[in-house]
């Protein structure tokens, strides 16, 4: 990591931190999803009692990693009682683009993506001080996608964000989107097509959801995580002005979708 990153990540981290006297836990959850162990991630404030709004994180295709989890804790010193969900099983994560693509790609656009995803969500509901009726969700990548998949589903979720996440469009049977839904996207996106833009418009359009969608100029695809371009991959890359004003986006969100974490 070079030394404007290394700085600007410890200046991201003490900005949304929260108050120095909070007491972030952080703990290994197991559950499981049709018989598949999913090993995830909850993070929590132990100074907030009582029931409290509830958070899935959705990981890039590569894994539950550091990065997931950093978003994760960054939540929980907001207030939320915070589960980053395993979508592969196992806690399995790679460095490998190719292998990553492989394993998103045996869940991406299947039956298993959903299920996945409710049972991460059915999981978090189960964990102590978590309000169940007062739960969101935010992805990173293909977890954008992972959040969008939730919303379509119907599942009692209040509000889901998507960061440079890829887009799809409801089904034609997908009629009960409960959830209210954030995009957030890079006008310099090469994994995000205009005709793909124009489907997910239309489908929010048909289905009556509530939806916004903003779109940072010259953003391209991974540009909320400082390590976007440790892979040297085309199109993506790390901007920390727009990964600041996307992380503000993302709270002000949550807190109209389920109240202040803190109150």
């Amino acid at each position: 990591m070079n030394t404007f990153r290394t700085i600007f990540l410890s200046a991201f981290l003490a900005l949304i931190a929260g108050p120095a006297q909070s007491a972030i836990v952080t703990q290994q959850l197991s559950y499981a999803v049709d018989g598949e162990t999913m090993i995830g991630y909850f993070t929590y404030d132990d100074r907030l009692t009582g029931p409290r709004p509830g958070v899935l994180v959705f990981h890039e295709w590569w894994g539950l990693n550091d990065f997931a989890r950093r978003q994760a804790d960054a939540l929980a010193a907001k207030g939320y009682r915070v589960l980053a969900a395993d979508m592969y099983g196992r806690g399995v994560q790679t460095h490998d683009a190719a292998e990553a693509g492989s394993l998103a790609g045996a869940v991406r656009g299947k039956d298993l993506f959903r299920t996945r995803a409710e049972g991460a969500l059915e999981a978090l509901m189960k964990q102590p001080n978590v309000d169940p009726a007062r739960i969101g969700a935010v992805g990173y990548c293909f977890g954008g996608t992972t959040a969008l998949e939730l919303a379509y589903s119907g599942a009692p979720v209040k509000g889901v964000v998507s960061v440079h996440g890829g887009l799809t469009a409801p089904r034609e049977t997908d009629q009960h989107i409960r959830s209210a839904i954030l995009v957030l996207t890079g006008a310099a996106d090469p994994y995000v097509k205009r005709e793909e833009i124009v489907a997910f418009q239309d489908g929010m359009e048909r289905t009556g959801a509530d939806w916004t969608m903003i779109t940072f100029g010259g953003a391209m695809h991974g540009f909320s995580n400082p390590e976007a371009s440790r892979h040297e991959m085309p199109g993506v890359a790390f901007d920390a002005r727009v990964a600041e004003r996307a992380w503000q986006d993302t709270l002000a969100f949550l807190t109209r979708a389920l109240g202040p974490g803190r109150e």
